[in-house]
């Protein structure tokens, strides 16, 4: 397992706002009385790089942001099972291009909905318990990943229903996993995170042939041959408790635990023994009154910022460009006091969204000229 490498000292970064970017409440909303847990812009398409969706108790909700700070509803989908407590949601699309919205919960189905003819698309059973993140892959974004708390990590095709590779086993997470994300440009790298404190990475290199075939599979998606793949190709204890959060920055990750901070390290591989190798701390972007877990951090298409809502309702916004790490923004507002699940950055990093326990969803606007 990797351990933390001696050498430079981890840059920490300073709370104190650079005020780089100024931003203003345009408008909150309160959807219901159940916890959001997650909120996401479309990134994979275009055409709807204002729209967003929502999970909380049993429904998703799309959303479409509009000039002066209006949200407008698009579409609402209530699962069948009034006990599903959805916590987390990615948009994908099927070979066709058109957008599919994917979410997951406590149920551990997998809801495929097809936003475009506002139906349910498919349902992926195959998780033995709760789903906590679905990821699409940007590169193929009819594939997605999910993390579970049955200890597991699949991949899916959501254009053919498969369930291509399960990664878990004798290498595999010893808790929930907690979070998962694609290598932004390696499509065969994923990165997963979990109540076992570890981050592993992972590689599909020499399944990739099974990721082709589920695209021609014409069978039933039950009798797809499943791989399972025991092994990751690096392991990595830079955290102390569970990592609830984590994401690519190129190839360092960024993640996050309990301890009131995210976490920019570089993963140091051992070329012939996986699993071995260091991990190399390199930045540490503080948020305090960030210590209970499920609160994940976003950052906009082009990863120049992160933002993360802490336990009383302020938000953060990390620079990523910078060493040692600025402040861009620290926003609060009298009337958000809930923990914020998650926070989402539009396209061009104008617009900053948070979802809270309360039920409301606060949109945030960039001040002109700031």
């Amino acid at each position: 397992m990797a351990k933390i490498a001696l050498g430079c000292e981890p840059v920490v970064g300073s709370l104190t706002s650079s005020k780089k970017k100024e931003y203003r409440v345009t408008n909150r909303l309160q959807e219901g009385k159940r916890p959001l847990y997650a909120v996401a812009f479309n990134f994979i398409d275009s055409r709807y790089f204002n729209v967003f969706a929502t999970v909380g108790g049993n429904r998703v909700t799309v959303y479409q942001c509009l000039e002066g700070g209006v949200i407008a509803v698009l579409q609402s989908y209530i699962d069948e099972d009034k006990d599903e407590s959805f916590y987390t949601v990615s948009w994908a699309c099927n070979i066709d291009g058109a957008p599919l919205l994917v979410a997951g919960g406590i149920n551990g189905i997998i809801r495929v909905i097809d936003a475009g003819n506002e139906k349910i698309h498919k349902s992926f059973v195959g998780h033995g318990d709760s789903i906590n993140e679905i990821r699409t892959q940007p590169l193929k974004p009819s594939l997605v990943v999910s993390a579970s708390k049955d200890e597991s990590v699949r991949l899916w095709n959501v254009h053919t229903g498969i369930c291509i590779l399960i990664f878990a086993g004798a290498g595999g997470h010893r808790n929930e996993v907690l979070s998962v994300d694609f290598h932004p440009s390696d499509i065969y790298r994923i990165a997963s995170c979990g109540m076992d404190n570890t981050v592993k990475i992972w590689s599909m290199k020499e399944f990739w042939t099974y990721v082709e075939k589920s695209f021609t599979w014409t069978d039933l998606p039950s009798k797809f041959p499943t791989k399972y793949v025991q092994f990751p190709v690096f392991i990595a204890s830079v955290h102390s408790n569970y990592v609830d959060c984590n994401r690519w920055l190129g190839d360092f990750i960024l993640s996050k635990s309990v301890d009131n901070e995210i976490v920019l390290w570089e993963p140091k591989m051992k070329e012939h023994s996986p699993g071995e190798g260091s991990a190399d701390v390199l930045q540490k972007y503080p948020v305090p009154e960030c210590d209970i877990w499920f609160i994940k951090f976003s950052c906009d298409f082009h990863y120049k910022a992160a933002v993360i809502g802490n336990r009383e309702g302020k938000i953060f916004v990390w620079d990523l460009q910078s060493s040692p790490p600025v402040l861009i923004a620290r926003l609060s507002h009298v009337q958000s006091k809930s923990p914020i699940r998650q926070t989402a950055v539009s396209f061009d990093g104008s617009t900053i969204l948070s979802c809270c326990e309360d039920g409301t969803i606060w949109r945030w606007d960039a001040v002109a000229n700031s």
